[in-house]
């Protein structure tokens, strides 16, 4: 039987994510994977702006952008009735290229450090497979099937199915990132809230060399139809690979279907077929004792808005920094415990907001009528009313800046919570802020290097005054946690953090901030390692 500190089961995008975050902190890691191969067929499609700069930090981000859709490619919206026919709406978004430099002129913290990123989740994924490889803390066992495990005193052990042989595993902690069926959560007897099997669609993996080259209309990254079948086409990487979602069945000739949705004859290969079924439910507990669960074993959300693979890279880089202060030593029963609180809070949240912009859908799509593309005074007024309805409604599954970046930890256990209110982000709408709870918003420097590229891996203390940061230094090292004191004379910090003190955590949220610090350093440090 092998030994870990972390065993994971999953290597979908948030496993191997977790994989990279604990083997770069040298937490001695197990990842167990029952396909040999990434999965070939699309499931997400976009990394949001969050989710870069944590694969900025965790140093894939250069070989995203390198292999996923190129900066210049379009990242406008579409809603037809045929993509001959020009569009009911039109909603148009910055090229990562253009998206990129608003972020270097822009120094008042609304803007991500990093733009975001389309990128096939079978291009993701060899990636941080790549990435899990190089890294000597991390021991991979593809082709491993997770069959149970049972918890023995302070160590749960694993029992996997292979090929040829069994493979047995000790580990300190176990990680469910098995998916939605998640077996793990299953043997935990962790029940989903929420409403499951809201509907069923067919996804199709097709490839066309000519499909974008001779569209009549302007080019765009998703083209929603109104039409009787729900239909959509979602540009893939390279502009030769599609998706198309429809609720056709699945004996259907969807190659006619792609060539009529294009109103012009075009190669079409069906590459595969396959269905999902829509949820909104989140796990009422996300683990219980040494085993934990995290991305979609945790949370299932509808794909409009693209919360789904993005949440989960958020519980793994929440649960990342805990699970190595607590192997670590430095952390405190209450550290590890935090993850539940903190993001089942958030699951919640991004349950809520993916059903609001499922709901957006549905509102234009309700007002589609059989005459859409009649010439005619009643085809007329339906294509006008589709096109103002999705005008609107639409932009809820593509401006939700506020879930991607406004989401706060505020009222955790390791947060020292001020008794002030301050503004709060809503879905649409990223209000900048340093309240603790809240992810620090990215600034420049004076000398240009952005501030996340300069803080560490561990707790980082702003100190943007004269006063002394030693006691906090003293506290923090006789912890032994990893702490740094970044002392900044930088006007723009000052202004966003509000305050001459800003305590950060390892995930760039913050935990405290005063104009003073404590007058127990010690009491403070116990708070935020959890050990109070």
């Amino acid at each position: 039987m092998s030994k870990f500190d972390v065993c994971i089961v999953g290597a979908g995008p948030v496993g191997l994510t977790l994989a990279l975050d604990l083997g770069k902190r040298g937490i001695n890691t197990a990842l167990v994977e029952k396909e040999l191969k990434p999965g070939p067929w699309p499931k997400m499609e976009r990394c949001n702006a969050r989710s870069m700069e944590i694969y900025r930090r965790l140093g894939v981000h250069d070989e995203i952008r390198r292999r996923g859709q190129p900066e210049d490619a379009s990242m406008n919206v579409a809603v037809v009735s045929s993509l001959s026919d020009p569009p009911l709406a039109f909603l148009e978004y910055p090229t990562v290229a253009a998206m990129r430099e608003r972020i270097s002129a822009t120094n008042d913290g609304t803007l991500p450090r990093e733009p975001y990123q389309v990128i096939s989740q079978y291009t993701l994924e060899p990636i941080l497979r790549e990435a899990v490889a190089k890294c000597a803390a991390i021991t991979t066992f593809f082709g491993f099937e997770f069959d149970s495990f049972s918890e023995q005193g302070d160590w749960v052990s694993i029992d996997c199915r292979g090929p040829t042989h069994e493979l047995k595993i000790s580990a300190r902690y176990l990680i469910g990132c098995d998916g939605g069926a998640s077996p793990i959560r299953k043997q935990l007897g962790i029940a989903l809230q929420g409403r499951g099997g809201i509907g069923r669609v067919h996804q199709v993996f097709f490839r066309s060399n000519d499909l974008l080259d001779r569209i009549p209309i302007a080019r765009a990254r998703h083209y929603w139809f109104a039409d009787e079948h729900r239909s959509a086409i979602i540009v893939q990487d390279d502009g030769k690979h599609f998706s198309l979602h429809s609720t056709l069945p699945a004996g259907t000739d969807f190659a006619a279907v792609v060539r009529r949705l294009a109103g012009y004859d075009l190669d079409v290969e069906i590459l595969h077929v396959g269905d999902w079924t829509m949820h909104l439910l989140v796990a009422e507990s996300y683990g219980r004792g040494r085993t934990l669960i995290a991305g979609d074993a945790a949370h299932l959300v509808i794909p409009t808005g693209g919360l789904g693979m993005n949440t989960g890279v958020g519980d793994a880089v929440d649960l990342g920094w805990k699970l190595a202060g607590t192997i670590q030593g430095w952390g405190g029963p209450g550290l590890l415990a935090s993850y539940e609180t903190e993001r089942r809070a958030v699951g919640k949240r991004n349950v809520e907001a993916s059903g609001f912009a499922a709901a957006g859908l549905a509102l234009w799509r309700n007002a589609w009528q059989p005459n859409i593309r009649e010439d005619s005074v009643a085809g007329a007024a339906t294509r006008a009313d589709v096109g103002r309805l999705a005008n609107i409604a639409q932009r809820r599954s593509y401006e939700m800046n506020g879930v991607e970046l406004g989401y706060t930890y505020a009222g955790s256990p390791l947060i020292v919570n001020e008794a002030q209110p301050y503004p709060e982000s809503d879905f649409f709408h990223y209000i900048p802020s340093a309240a603790p709870g809240s992810r620090f918003p990215h600034v420049w420097l004076k000398d240009g290097r952005a501030l996340q590229d300069v803080l560490g891996g561990g707790y980082s203390l702003l100190a943007l005054g004269d006063s002394d940061a030693s006691p906090m230094q003293r506290a923090m090292t006789i912890a032994g946690a990893p702490f740094d004191v970044l002392r900044l004379d930088e006007p723009i910090v000052r202004l966003v953090a509000a305050r001459s003190f800003v305590l950060l955590r390892p995930d760039l949220h913050v935990a405290w901030r005063g104009d003073r610090l404590p007058d127990s350093c010690d009491g403070l440090t116990a708070v935020v390692t959890g050990r109070s």
